[in-house]
């Protein structure tokens, strides 16, 4: 057996032991449900309101990839711009940073106020979550392109756009793809936020009529579709950053940003 294989395994067997102590400490000390339901009563309640649950899923599912693809688009645009233009990093930059470490629950209301409630302020929550870390690994990633390449381009002959499509690109990749991990858990954080505030429909609308009428298996439930989506999508771009940017694999899967 491999070290790989070995280290899925106890990944796994640790999961399933954390759900199975979470079980027996409930059990053990008669923890009310209202205060903190069993892995069993969520799994339960996933099972018996799956149908209704269903449309909230997609729901939000539908709000964070779409908020998350224009995001991406976006941050790979204004990334490409600060890492590439020293005049764009001095302008773009401290605004970009200045926009980030606004709360984003406090833009909510001002998309409401144009949009409506719905779909349309969840999607924008969703997009300017997940710019940010777009726009910081595309930057880095061109700004430490090795200027021996560019010297070398350049007695080439070659234009700033080829040395930015056939070196800074390539050498960004990795930073890219490493930032979607980030940005698409982002997403889902921007797109609960916005549906807790200004939706009906939604997991985060869901999960506040239940909180509010103390169904909290229900509440739970919500939090582990969360996180069973955010962890799919995870790793599916893991797997497309593997297949892309294997010349450049890391060890750490974390994320600059």
């Amino acid at each position: 057996m491999n070290s790989n294989l070995r280290r899925k395994i106890a990944s796994v067997v640790l999961i399933v032991g954390l759900f199975v102590v979470w079980e027996v400490l409930c059990l053990a000390f008669g923890v009310s449900d209202t205060v903190l339901p069993r892995p069993s009563q969520i799994v339960a309640t996933l099972w018996q309101r799956f149908p209704a649950l269903w449309p909230h899923t997609l729901q939000t599912l539908y709000t964070t990839l779409l908020g998350f693809v224009l995001g991406v688009g976006i941050g790979i645009v204004v990334g490409v711009l600060i890492g590439w233009s020293k005049l764009a990093y001095d302008v773009a930059y401290p605004l970009l940073v200045g926009f980030s470490s606004i709360p984003k629950v406090a833009v909510v209301p001002i998309f409401v106020l144009y949009f409506g409630a719905g779909t349309v302020p969840a999607v924008l929550t969703a997009l300017i979550m997940s710019i940010f870390p777009v726009v910081v690994n595309v930057a880095t990633g061109l700004a430490t392109t090795e200027p021996e390449l560019e010297d070398v381009m350049k007695t080439l002959r070659a234009t700033k756009f080829d040395i930015l499509w056939n070196v800074g690109l390539p050498r960004a990749m990795p930073y890219f793809f490493a930032s979607l991990k980030v940005a698409v858990t982002l997403a889902f954080v921007g797109s609960v936020i916005s549906e807790t505030v200004a939706s009906n429909r939604g997991i985060g609308n869901m999960m506040m009529i239940a909180s509010s009428s103390f169904d909290v298996p229900l509440v739970f439930a919500g939090l582990f579709i969360l996180a069973a989506l955010g962890i799919i999508l995870y790793g599916v771009f893991s797997l497309i950053e593997g297949r892309i940017t294997g010349w450049a694999h890391r060890k750490t899967e974390f994320a600059m940003g």
